[in-house]
This record gives C-alpha cells, sequence and structure tokens, in this order.
C-alpha cells in the first residue's frame, strides 16, 4: 500500500472512531442494528479456534491478557480488536463473537457476527500457506449467516437488519505478509509491488461484488422491489 492510501486509511479510522465517540456521547441506542465483519488477522475475533486443521490461532498467552477475564479468545491481540471497539462505540454490543463459535445465542446472531479468519487472503494462495479458511468461503457462511437470522427475525427483518448493518471488511495484510513478502511465487509473477497491489485490489473487488449478489438473491426474494445496500467501513 502507498504511503498516501495508508495515510488516507489511517485517517479514515481515526475519524470514524472519533465520530463513535461523539455519537456515544449523544445516544445510548445503537447506531447499527447488527456489525458483520469479513476478512483476516486483523479482524478474526475468534473463528480459527475452530477448525482442527488451521495452524494460527490465538488461544494461548499474550494474548488476551488484558481482556476482563485476561484469557485468550482467539483474537490476534492482547485485548479487543476494531470490530469489538466498533460495536461498543456505536452500542451495537460489547464484543463481535466469531460465526463459527458453537451454541451462538440469538441475540449474537440478530446483532451481527464476524466471519473473517487469521492467515486468509484475497489471493488464495495465502489462504493454502496458511491453512485458514479462505475469504472465498466467507460469503457460504453469510449466506447461512442470513438463514438463520431469517429463522429468529423472520425474512422482513433480516431484510431491515442486512441492510441497516455496518459492514467492516480487512483486505490485504496476510496478502503481503503471509504471501508477497515470505513465498517468492508471487514476487516472480509480480516484480513491481503496484501490480501485486491492483491484483490483491481486483480480488477484493470480487469479493464485494459475490456479496452484493449474495444479499441480491436471498435477501430480495422477499420483496423483488427491495434495494440491498451496505454501510461499510
Amino acid at each position: 500500500m502507498s504511503t498516501s492510501k495508508t495515510l488516507t486509511f489511517t485517517l479514515f479510522i481515526a475519524t470514524l472512531l472519533a465520530s463513535c465517540n461523539a455519537a456515544a456521547n449523544n445516544t445510548t441506542q445503537p447506531l447499527f442494528p447488527a456489525i458483520l465483519i469479513f476478512g483476516d488477522s486483523t479482524v478474526d475475533t475468534g473463528n480459527n479456534n475452530y477448525p482442527l486443521n488451521i495452524i494460527l490461532k490465538a488461544t494461548h498467552i499474550p494474548y488476551g491478557i488484558d481482556l476482563p477475564d485476561h484469557k485468550a479468545t482467539g483474537r490476534f491481540s492482547n485485548g479487543k480488536l476494531i470490530p469489538d471497539i466498533l460495536a461498543a462505540k456505536f452500542n451495537i454490543k460489547q464484543f463481535v463473537p466469531p460465526f463459527l463459535q458453537p451454541n451462538l445465542s440469538d441475540q449474537e446472531i440478530v446483532t451481527g457476527v464476524c466471519f473473517a479468519s487469521a492467515g486468509a487472503g484475497y489471493d488464495e494462495r495465502s489462504s493454502l500457506s496458511s491453512q485458514a479458511i479462505p475469504v472465498s468461503y466467507q460469503p457460504t457462511m453469510f449466506r447461512s449467516y442470513i438463514a438463520r437470522l431469517k429463522s429468529i427475525v423472520g425474512d422482513k427483518k433480516a431484510m431491515e437488519i442486512i441492510n441497516n448493518a455496518l459492514v467492516v471488511v480487512s483486505a490485504g495484510t496476510n496478502d503481503f505478509i503471509l504471501n508477497f513478502y515470505t513465498i517468492p511465487t508471487r514476487r516472480l509473477e509480480y516484480p513491481f509491488i503496484s501490480a501485486y497491489q491492483e491484483f490483491i485490489l481486483k480480488r477484493l473487488d470480487n469479493f464485494l461484488r459475490v456479496m452484493f449478489q449474495t444479499c441480491s438473491q436471498i435477501i430480495s426474494n422477499q420483496n423483488q422491489n427491495s434495494i440491498v445496500r451496505f454501510r461499510g467501513c
């Protein structure tokens, strides 16, 4: 990522968090009905805990040492991740659970979950090297989520929740750290990093298109005139 893009992203996050603080001071009501998280290590709240074959797991010290119970939860952090911080600041909930967590309550489903997997990438080779849940599989997980959401609140309310949810997509971290800079294959294909950046951006664009198509196909079946929109960051 170029310096200008990195600075823009950093300023965006800072502005978003400042807006969260201002909003939190003005209301105690959730500003979004749910939060939905897609992506990689930076936003995985614990999905990697469950598939047995996954190598990357944050289930040991020092992960989680600053959480209330001081236990590792699968987050690659000493405490909360950005999804948890956003969810708390927007008064949705304190922690965003991983979708693969067994026995998720109906309330957790209604207010949103995380589909991200640490080690995953938009380049399929990133997920192969880490044995993470591929990003390309996350829309399938999302379809399962929508099916359960509809069984809890009904088709109409599910469409309303999805239409107004805050959607966070993390991209690029593992594709560069675990793939481009670590495994020589992609560097041979893309001698200039800008070319690999464009490759990842195209994969990200395709992922977002699949997500919109998924919503359109599943949710708009309830109402052919409904408009699916994501409030994402």
